[in-house]
């Protein structure tokens, strides 16, 4: 079985989506969550077979599609890609587990297990055809869901949704195209294999063009500023559970894919945007989380802080070196938990009082305490209060950034004081002072269904922020294999300078390790 486990993980949700729609409505519910549940444990299975020890890509796949091109059915995880997959699996059960819409129960069940196929393809794939076509399909659940189950305004915002995304598509393919055609010139042999491309090195204006391609359709999904403007929408339009998937999981294919294509692919374009696209992130960072301070929404706050927190991620991106890239996959998980859990919280508020105006709260913790509680862990959690999730992610990615600009590092640490600011502020608007609405005195505190989604998650959140260990130390050695091409593959000094060899850091590291032991022995 493990030979297949990642085919098994990706069609086994489809194959059981296109099962139900035999299933009968009554039953619906208990089938998706017995689904999602098996496909949650088939990727707890694969983690427990992982070996952390190995830096490459494990549990590969592969058999020809299109011989004469080069187009392989090619599929393999490693330590970047392996826990997205699994947080992909979680939410997706969470999700239909704490599902409160009623209506067409059955056609939103059917759509999320098409969905999870297209999510796992995505962080599975490493041809980049087999990439390309998962990268589109998860476009159609997602716009079906916004616009069949979603606000007043739901059909502009499913079609902004998928025409930014879309349009942003289609540009990268183009680069893919090239990349190839390279490729080709090259070796006189057509591939779309990722692991091929990374052998090839291209020369520097080459690199800048597709560096350009590529980013275009990556900061589109993650999605960076100025394409940001489609993610308010989509989030305020959204139901509940997609908004959950939408900020756990869809918008991590984005930095994802700047760590899988662009970096080792594009090392001298690389260093050669990392100015700008760093001023881009800070922008992202400062400007969306003073908007999201603005806001009267709450599920918009939410939504403008998910947009400052990837900012973080993709400065620790481009960091270009271990600490920073390590730093940026971690909030990735870090992210995906907490941006999914406060999302999941506003919708249990939402189903009760049917507004998500800050203004119709206050008091809500002498009302509903525990709800209160679990709001408050995940608040501080998307802060980075130290001992939680993102706090670790957050670190080492302004840690591995300030290697390369002290001054910019500063102003983007600035973002988790407008963070702890809007965030408590929004916090005292909903759940201090007196209950002043008549409608919210009688609310009824988070049910048993709603505390089975929510806890987990709160868990998780303090685990991984006290011991990252289980999941930082695979990312860790897949990280450093990457960076160690980067290096190899640089062309031009400024890159070689810019991206450190990780086997040189390891031998430094162990010098001064020797040095220490030996100063500690002489004072004995």
């Amino acid at each position: 079985m493990f030979d297949h486990i990642l085919s098994i993980l990706i069609f086994f949700p489809a194959l059981a989506g296109m099962l139900g729609f035999i299933v009968s409505k009554e039953s619906i519910r208990a089938y998706g969550i017995t689904v999602s549940a098996i496909e949650f444990v088939l990727s707890l299975v694969m983690w427990y077979v992982y070996d952390p020890a190995v830096s490459g890509m494990q549990f590969m796949e592969q058999f020809a599609l299109v011989p004469a091109f080069g187009i392989n059915y090619l599929l393999g995880v490693d330590g970047i890609s392996l826990f997205i997959i699994i947080l992909a699996a979680f939410f997706t059960l969470i999700g239909i587990a704490s599902l409160t819409e009623t209506r067409r129960v059955k056609d939103m069940i059917i759509t999320l297990l098409f969905l999870q196929m297209t999510m796992v393809g995505v962080f599975a794939a490493l041809d980049a055809v087999v990439f390309y076509v998962f990268w589109e399909l998860s476009l159609v659940p997602m716009l079906y869901i916004i616009g069949a189950w979603g606000g007043p305004l739901r059909i502009y915002a499913s079609i902004k949704f998928f025409l930014y995304t879309f349009t942003g598509s289609l540009v990268m393919l183009v680069g893919m195209l090239f990349m190839a055609y390279f490729y080709f010139q090259a070796t006189g042999q057509w591939s779309f294999s990722i692991l091929e491309w990374y052998r090839l090195v291209l020369p520097e204006n080459l690199q800048l063009w597709l560096f350009v391609a590529f980013f275009i359709g990556f900061a589109i999904k993650v999605p960076m500023f100025p394409f940001h403007t489609w993610l308010p929408y989509a989030h305020g339009q959204a139901p509940t559970i997609g908004s959950v998937i939408l900020a756990a999981i869809l918008l991590k294919m984005g930095t994802y894919a700047f760590v899988r294509f662009s970096l080792p692919m594009f090392p001298d374009a690389s260093v050669f945007f990392m100015v700008p696209v760093a001023v881009i992130a800070i922008i992202m960072i400062i400007y969306t989380a003073m908007v999201a301070y603005a806001q009267e929404d709450i599920k918009q706050v939410v939504a403008y802080s998910s947009i400052s927190h990837m900012g973080v991620i993709i400065l620790g991106t481009f960091a270009m070196n271990v600490e920073g890239i390590s730093g940026s996959v971690f909030l990735m998980i870090g992210h995906g938990v907490v941006s999914g859990a406060l999302f999941l919280l506003v919708g249990v508020i939402y189903d009760r009082r049917h507004t998500k105006l800050m203004s119709e709260f206050g008091g809500l913790a002498q009302v509903m305490p525990r709800y209160a509680t679990i709001f408050g862990i995940m608040m501080m959690a998307s802060v980075g209060l130290p001992l939680t999730i993102n706090f670790v992610g957050e670190f080492l990615s302004l840690l591995g950034f300030y290697s390369q600009s002290h001054m910019m590092t500063l102003l983007a640490g600035t973002a988790i004081i407008v963070g702890a600011i809007y965030m408590l502020s929004a916090y005292k608007k909903a759940f201090f002072g007196d209950v002043t609405k008549e409608e919210n005195k009688n609310l009824k505190d988070v049910n048993k269904k709603e505390l089975v989604a929510l806890i987990p998650l709160a868990i998780i959140a303090v685990w991984l922020g006290v011991y990252p260990k289980p999941v930082l130390t695979p990312i860790n050695n897949s990280v450093e294999s990457i960076v160690q091409l980067m290096h190899e593959k640089a062309i031009t000094p400024e890159a070689k300078a810019a991206i450190p060899n990780p086997a040189e850091t390891k031998i430094a590291m162990a010098s001064v390790t020797e040095v220490e032991v030996d100063v500690e022995r002489e004072a004995e």
